[in-house]
């Protein structure tokens, strides 16, 4: 159960990663991505913020992780300077790939039967009961 205060920085957080990552994805010359930062789950003792980003398009997204990642010291003393006057201590930050959007996609495309979930259908028939 998360705490008001957890819920509080998550908050803050949130909203002040979004536009760090967006302006660095801009300066970076990545014209049409769009980052959006999904959930922020702060740890109880308020030490890691767990960050869940969620990208468009997804082709290239890993990479993008990866750089966001190596530059973790950077955009943290970003948030700091940021929100100096919210938070006494800014979390480590920890990102993370949301894929969640991807994973209802799959999940609908196999609803629609566009896409069978079951890489070798063949192996249904093996496995009835008789």
């Amino acid at each position: 159960m998360e705490t008001q205060r957890q819920k509080k920085i998550a908050g803050v957080i949130q909203k002040d990663i979004v536009d760090i990552l967006q302006r660095a994805a801009i300066d970076g010359g990545l014209k049409g991505v769009l980052i959006s930062v999904s959930k922020v789950a702060v740890t109880t003792d308020l030490s890691i913020a767990k960050v869940y980003l969620s990208i468009f398009p997804a082709k290239g997204a890993n990479e993008l992780i990866e750089g966001i990642q190596s530059n973790q010291p950077l955009i943290k003393h970003e948030l700091s300077q940021r929100t100096r006057n919210q938070l006494r201590r800014v979390p480590e930050l920890l990102f993370f790939l949301d894929d969640t959007l991807d994973y209802i996609e799959n999940i609908e495309k196999s609803l629609k039967g566009e896409e069978n979930p079951v890489k070798n259908p063949d192996l249904l028939e093996k496995r009835k009961k008789s």
